[in-house]
């Protein structure tokens, strides 16, 4: 919304105010003013002036020879616009006048001529090109004939104005709007407000005379009015009417159509003159289109409507797309004497529609999708009849023919002082909230604390007591409020458990190595089933696809995060980092649904991918390359850290390499895996030896216990065995660590696989893993014999369920 300064200042006094400290102000109060921009730079000594004669420049074609009347002097002015003529009212800058840019007006020759100054365009006094009338697009600005001689321009073209540029946020639909942007500004610098009269000298012949309505579907257009204005005559709006289109951004056409622009602007309200002897008859019809039926617009395109669209029309064919653009065929045009101008309420969610099955988006549109005022509808439709009577001549027929269904229910919202202040963490008084409320221009009844507020229906935003609570804290004041909290007002916030452990678990994956990635939760066709953890896919789940996707890259819900994390990894890569090591804790989406019904289920995981070189130490000649043991160390220290106990199964999947890939289980159940992807979809990717794991976080969620835990330092020596024992190769070194520990118990406080060794000195088919068995009693020393006893019941077991035994 551009907001022009010296349009609002007919509203709201705000002489006083520099638009820096506006802009910082209403900023303050909620509505960000993105940029100040003024009309013009500031120029001297222009002036209107009147050509008394303007003859052909003896030795040019296209120079004019002018003589000027500038009030105080006659100027010979040279001037090659190909619009001038004698007895215009222009721009003259004066001998020693500035223009914008620093350009100053100096006496000269031209072609042998004197010229004594410059007859000046809008361009040359500084507007931009897309505020400029089409008319003067190519030539010199002519003033109304009404204006002084001699005074000067910066007034009568606003050169002086300011514009703010609103970056409203779809709640604050009321400020689209110059009346709501004065209520606003009103309540902010607590300053009077000056709205205008709708009051208009109505004919004795009655509208009803003239045109009929018929709503035919009075839920898409509750309210419809029209008025008919006759002996309407078509030329320039006023030029004060003008300038402030032109700071607003709409380039002005004519009376009739830059009324309907201004009382859009001034109102908020949409407007559309429709040329009633082109209308085709004298009934307006609102009604939904037919399927392929079509309309010529005013852009000159035919388009192709469905039943979603509303349709004005003259009750046989379309005139306009209901809310957003009006037909070509009843356009005003210059020989327009009589007006249809209507004033009506159309369904938001049906303009949207239409705006994006046409892609037509206009000035109307927007304020009908945001929402517009209910009470003002009709009043709009006063106002603009006003203005036409003024400045296009226009006799307004009596009355106004509409079809109103229209509900003007004001919402009432309750405020408890003592409950703001609690919200707020504030001391504000009751005296102090019954003045923001009179600013704010909301009617309301008080009894000692408690005001029952009657919000106004330009501010649809506003039903709840939230709202209220924001109205009241942002007119106070944003920096009124105290920085810190007020443990009388609520509880503080704080983090939730589940919230406590994901923040945990990122700690300990960045201290590990890791670096997080946030990537897209939608994939692709060939993406979408793979890497998929096992107790996933055993749910057998129907991938869920968008109706409306981006691009077919991203058509799918994610039910892995791998696929996206890989592709971040192989873009890395491709850019020289070899060594990269990703993770991310985000969430997949699961439904068995082949039509989605109902929403899908969401599931929080870890994932990551890392390839490349962990561990590199130069000077030493040192080098750790990722491999399977390295995810798996990361993933047990991670586990280890939470105190979860969780084993790891060796298994075969379905795009991992077949030996190298494990299912990470809790309670013997399956919660995740990890492994190295599979070489050929590696190369895929351009990816080399790569490792990846998946694990579910909703049952870490569930099963953590984040009670704080400690363990007293012993005070008596450990004893350290180490022992290696040659077994069958297809026994698990995992299930002898946990037979191991099992008999051992409880003085044997931990076991490390820390060899494992085949080939030479060994028969075929077997291997020698080598243990290392720590003994500790925390109560007392551990003498020789229990430990021998221990150990020997150990190296039987083993021996005996293993058919395993001791490498000399």
């Amino acid at each position: 919304m551009l907001v022009s300064l010296n349009w609002l200042n007919n509203y709201v006094d705000i002489s006083g105010v520099q638009p820096e400290e506006l802009a910082e102000k209403i900023t303050k109060s909620g509505i960000e003013v993105d940029s100040i921009s003024y009309i013009a730079e500031k120029s001297t000594n222009v002036v209107v002036g009147r050509v008394l004669a303007c003859e052909q420049h003896p030795n040019a074609d296209k120079l004019n020879l002018c003589q000027v009347d500038v009030g105080d002097e006659t100027l010979q002015i040279i001037c090659g616009a190909p619009n001038i003529a004698k007895g215009q009212k222009v721009a003259v800058a004066k001998p020693g006048a500035v223009l914008p840019g620093n350009f100053k007006i100096k006496k000269a020759k031209l072609r042998g001529i004197e010229s004594n100054g410059m007859i000046c365009s809008l361009q040359e006094l500084g507007l931009q090109e897309a505020y400029i009338p089409k008319d003067v697009a190519d030539g010199i600005f002519v003033f109304p004939s009404d204006v002084k001689v001699g005074e000067p321009v910066e007034g009568l073209l606003h050169l002086d104005d300011a514009v703010l540029e609103f970056d409203l946020t779809p709640n604050r639909a009321d400020c689209l709007s110059m009346l709501g942007v004065a209520y606003e500004v009103a309540a902010i610098l607590n300053k009077p407000l000056n709205l205008p009269e709708e009051t208009v000298d109505m004919a004795d012949k009655n509208a009803g005379d003239a045109v009929t309505v018929t709503v035919e579907d009075k839920e898409l257009c509750p309210y419809y009015g029209a008025f008919v204005i006759e002996n309407v005559k078509i030329g320039p709006s006023p030029l004060w009417m003008q300038n402030y289109l032109m700071a607003a951004g709409i380039r002005p056409i004519n009376n009739v159509v830059d009324i309907t622009n201004y009382v859009l602007l001034e109102y908020g309200q949409p407007l559309h003159a429709f040329d009633y002897d082109r209308f085709g008859s004298n009934e307006v019809v609102v009604r939904r289109a037919k399927d392929q039926e079509q309309i010529e617009t005013l852009d000159g395109v035919m388009r192709t409507l469905t039943e979603n669209n509303l349709l004005i029309t003259n009750g046989k064919t379309g005139v306009a797309l209901a809310g957003v653009m009006g037909g070509a065929d009843s356009e005003v045009q210059d020989d327009t004497t009589t007006v249809l101008l209507e004033a009506a309420y159309f369904d938001a969610k049906t303009v949207r529609k239409a705006v994006l099955e046409t892609g037509l988006r206009s000035e109307s549109s927007t304020r009908f999708e945001k929402g517009i005022d209910s009470e003002r509808v009709k009043r709009a439709g006063l106002r603009a009849c006003q203005l036409l009577q003024k400045y296009a001549g226009g006799t307004v027929l009596q009355g106004v023919v509409e079809s109103n269904h229209l509900t003007l229910t004001k919402k009432a919202v309750s405020v408890d002082a003592d409950k703001v202040n609690k919200r707020l963490g504030t001391s504000i008084t009751v005296d102090e909230i019954a003045s923001i409320l009179n600013k704010l221009r909301f009617d309301y009844t008080q009894s000692g604390k408690v005001f029952d507020v009657t919000v106004p229906t330009r501010r649809g935003d506003i039903s709840i007591f939230e709202d209220m609570l924001e109205e009241i804290a942002r007119i106070y004041g944003y920096d009124h409020i105290p920085a810190t909290i007020n443990l009388d007002a609520e509880q503080a916030g704080m983090l939730t458990d589940a919230q406590k452990l994901k923040r945990k678990i990122k700690r300990f994956m960045e201290g590990a190595g890791l670096m997080e990635t946030i990537t897209y939760s939608l994939t692709g066709s060939a993406d979408v089933n793979r890497w998929i953890s096992p107790e996933i896919k055993a749910f057998q789940p129907n991938p869920v696809s968008l109706s409306n996707p981006m691009s077919e890259d991203h058509r799918w819900l994610r039910l892995s995060l791998l696929p996206e994390l890989l592709k971040s990894l192989s873009y890395n890569q491709a850019r020289s980092q070899s060594s990269v090591a990703l993770y991310e804790l985000g969430s997949i989406f699961v439904s068995q649904e082949e039509e989605l019904t109902k929403q899908p289920n969401e599931q929080l995981r870890l994932s990551g991918a890392l390839a490349g070189k962990w561990v590199q130490h130069p000077w030493q000649q040192e080098m750790k390359v990722v491999d399977f043991y390295v995810v798996k160390g990361i993933l047990e220290a991670l586990f280890d850290h939470l105190e979860i106990p969780v084993s790891f199964r060796q298994t075969a999947l379905a795009d991992m390499h077949p030996g190298r890939c494990a299912e990470i289980c809790y309670d013997n159940r399956v919660i995740g895996f990890l492994g190295q992807i599979h070489p050929s979809l590696g190369k895929g990717l351009d990816l080399k030896e790569t490792y990846v794991f998946d694990i579910n976080m909703e049952v870490i969620i569930e099963v953590f216990h984040h009670e704080p835990t400690y363990q007293l330092v012993p005070r008596y020596p450990s004893i350290s065995r180490d022992v290696a024992f040659v077994m069958d190769h297809d026994i698990k070194a995992g299930d002898v660590q946990i037979t191991i520990e099992e008999i051992g118990a409880p003085l044997v406080k931990s076991v490390q696989i820390f060899d494992v060794y085949t080939g030479e000195n060994l028969p075929e088919g077997k291997k020698s893993i080598a243990y290392n068995l720590v003994y500790q009693n925390p109560e007392r020393t551990l003498t020789d014999e229990e430990v021998e006893t221990s150990f020997q019941d150990i190296r039987n077991k083993i021996e005996q369920q293993y058919h395993a035994y001791i490498r000399s």
